[in-house]
């Protein structure tokens, strides 16, 4: 297991991950463009994790300034890893290896937003030490918009 920095040949990888985590197909190319863009950006990260040179797990970053915590925080935006390699310590290292990179970055804490419906993914979060102290609400700006929560949406 190696655990890196992503490189431009991670996108597609990368993308069937993601498409796998949200339960859709996300548009190849907006998400190259969105991905190729956040690799030249210092306030992002992407760490992949590879077995035998095959991408199995992904986790992507943003650090930024906020006011109201008067320092830089990180957020883990998408973090995924393939079926068949859940449950065995995958995740527990990806997001060890995210913290860090946080750490060394400037950033004095690590957030996540995780849909209600992901029972599982929170539990593994409390695991790692997080708690869930905020609501995170969103309005869909689109014209096929219901308040209806559902993944693959």
């Amino acid at each position: 297991m190696n655990i890196r920095r992503s490189s431009g040949k991670d996108c597609e990888a990368i993308r069937q991950l993601i498409n796998d985590m949200e339960q859709k197909t996300l548009p190849v190319t907006e998400f190259n463009r969105i991905y190729e863009a956040q690799l030249h950006d210092d306030n992002f990260l992407c760490l992949v994790c590879e077995v035998e040179n095959q991408v199995i797990g992904v986790i992507n970053l943003r650090m930024e300034w906020q006011l109201h915590h008067a320092a830089r925080i990180c957020e883990i935006m998408e973090f995924a890893v393939c079926q068949e390699y859940r449950n065995k310590g995958i995740g527990k290292n990806m997001f060890e290896k995210a913290c860090k990179e946080a750490q060394k970055a400037g950033c004095v804490q690590i957030e996540v937003a995780c849909n209600q419906l992901r029972k599982r993914t929170h539990c593994f979060y409390e695991r790692m030490g997080m708690h869930n102290f905020h609501y995170k609400f969103s309005l869909d700006f689109s014209a096929d918009a219901n308040a209806e929560n559902q993944l693959g949406k």
